[in-house]
């Protein structure tokens, strides 16, 4: 009898960190790399300077969410617009600007829906995510997602820059696991250019958070579960 392959948290967490890793790469042609160590931690979190998050459901729920340091979040927003022929002069030295936000806010949608790809390849299952959301934030905020997912297991992955400035993935989704039951083809990659290509016309939503209280209206608050 063939030994069923099962695939858990840290398989799907490979997956999503792959995505970030290679539509970053691509997009910024700088390399972006991603730690052989994972945490385990107890929910995820909107963390200064820069945050973006995004829900996703369907074959199972989830929230993922990248956490950007000033340096880190205009060394891509600076290494993409550079990577797409826009002259310095015009190029945004604060990691507060709107560019900056809805740059970061495209490439998080960019990387989501590379993620969704893989995991219907791969996993032979569906999920759709929600628009991205950005906030420019000046203290941690929680996010709490637990009412929508079943036992949920919460991890972040440490990322690093060309020039080594660091910036956080977290992901948390509902204890899960996947069992292979026969053979069957995967489609394969897509490429990250089509990716980028396909998003350009993409705006996601850009907001300054000064206080955790101020952070959304109702809508906001609903999409997070709380």
């Amino acid at each position: 009898m063939r030994k069923s392959k099962t695939i858990n948290t840290e398989d799907i967490l490979v997956i999503l960190c792959q995505s970030v890793s290679n539509i970053l790469s691509k997009a910024t042609c700088k390399k972006i790399s991603y730690s052989g160590m994972v945490q385990k931690i107890s929910r995820t979190c909107l963390r200064p300077d820069v945050g973006c998050f995004v829900l996703f459901d369907g074959g199972f729920n989830g929230i993922v969410v990248n956490n950007f340091t000033a340096e880190a979040a205009l060394e891509v927003y600076q290494d993409y617009m550079s990577s797409m022929g826009m002259p310095g002069s015009e190029i945004s030295n604060s990691h507060m600007a709107d560019d900056v936000a809805n740059v970061l806010g495209e490439l998080m949608n960019q990387i989501v829906g590379s993620f969704t790809h893989k995991v219907k390849d791969e996993l032979q299952t569906s999920i759709t995510q929600s628009q991205p959301k950005m906030l420019v934030i000046n203290k941690s905020v929680n996010i709490s997602v637990d009412t929508v997912m079943d036992r949920p297991q919460a991890r972040r992955v440490t990322f690093t820059t060309e020039k080594n400035n660091i910036f956080y993935l977290e992901l948390a989704m509902d204890k899960t696991e996947f069992i292979k039951l026969h053979d069957f083809e995967l489609e394969g990659d897509i490429d990250p250019d089509d990716i980028i290509a396909s998003s350009q016309n993409t705006s996601p939503t850009t907001e300054v958070v000064e206080e955790a209280s101020d952070i959304a209206d109702d809508d906001f608050m609903a999409d997070l579960g709380i």
